[in-house]
């Protein structure tokens, strides 16, 4: 059996299998098939309720699908799906803190939780701490922090055990132009390591600057799917990611545009 950092299969490490989510009599997602490959920065783009945060929560484990399967590093997630859980790690778009913790505390916990030694803890940490700039403030209760303090904090708890996969949920929001640059080089680090980025986000242009591939989902369904270079030519005349986007998530569109494969 693999460890718990390491994929029990070489192939794709999300991997969602005619995926279907709902809510009541809602279907927030329809037949969603899905791969993202190791070493992949893969970005998830979509209006505001086309079924984003849902897909990202059924690949964290948060939610089981109505039907259909997930897997991460070749684990299923289930209703258990603890190996699954085990190789990710998960950034919201609203992070949580424990308020009565400091930002040092709270990294300490996550390190323990994880059973990462101390040695390992607090060379990991360390670096984190330095790249994120965080020392100003890490003593300071979490509950007096900023948002982009505790993106910061979020983020470097996420990475505290070199998790295989990481499921990010708008990861620049409220961030300085410096750390939006750093939070970009882990993530990039990340995938040039053999590890998997999915992360998700409203602001186009970073998914422009920083994927290898782009995911458009819209009522549920993905639309379109592709590198940058293979999606412009559904943007018409323009070709940019914005035109693209547009164009395929507009009630006009219809459900006539194909996905890129």
């Amino acid at each position: 059996m693999a460890g718990k950092n390491e994929c029990a299969t070489t192939d794709a490490t999300i991997r969602l299998e005619s995926v279907r989510k709902c809510f009541g009599e809602f279907p927030a997602l329809e037949n969603l098939t899905l791969e993202v490959q190791a070493g992949e920065l893969f970005a998830f783009l979509g209006p505001n309720g086309a079924g984003k945060t849902t897909t990202i929560k059924l690949i964290a484990g948060l939610l089981t699908p109505t039907s259909g399967s997930v897997f991460v590093c070749g684990y299923p997630m289930g209703r258990d799906g603890r190996l699954a859980k085990a190789q990710l790690a998960y950034v919201p778009d609203q992070p949580f803190l424990y308020e009565k913790l400091t930002g040092r505390e709270f990294l300490d916990f996550v390190g323990r939780m994880y059973g990462l030694s101390r040695e390992t803890y607090t060379q990991r940490s360390g670096e984190l701490i330095e790249r994120l700039e965080m020392g100003d403030f890490l003593d300071q209760l979490t509950e007096s922090y900023s948002h982009g303090m505790k993106q910061r904090t979020v983020i470097a708890a996420a990475l505290l055990h070199q998790p295989r996969v990481l499921v990010i949920d708008e990861p620049l929001v409220g961030l300085d132009p410096k750390t939006v640059r750093t939070v970009k080089d882990l993530m990039r680090e990340m995938t040039q390591a053999g590890r998997t980025v999915f992360m998700s986000t409203h602001t186009l242009e970073v998914a422009e600057a920083v994927a290898d591939r782009i995911g458009i989902i819209h009522h549920g369904r993905v639309v379109a799917m592709g590198t940058l270079s293979e999606l412009r030519p559904l943007g018409g005349r323009s070709e940019t990611l914005e035109s693209v986007f547009l164009r395929l998530t507009t009630e006009e569109s219809g459900p006539g545009l194909r996905a890129v494969s």
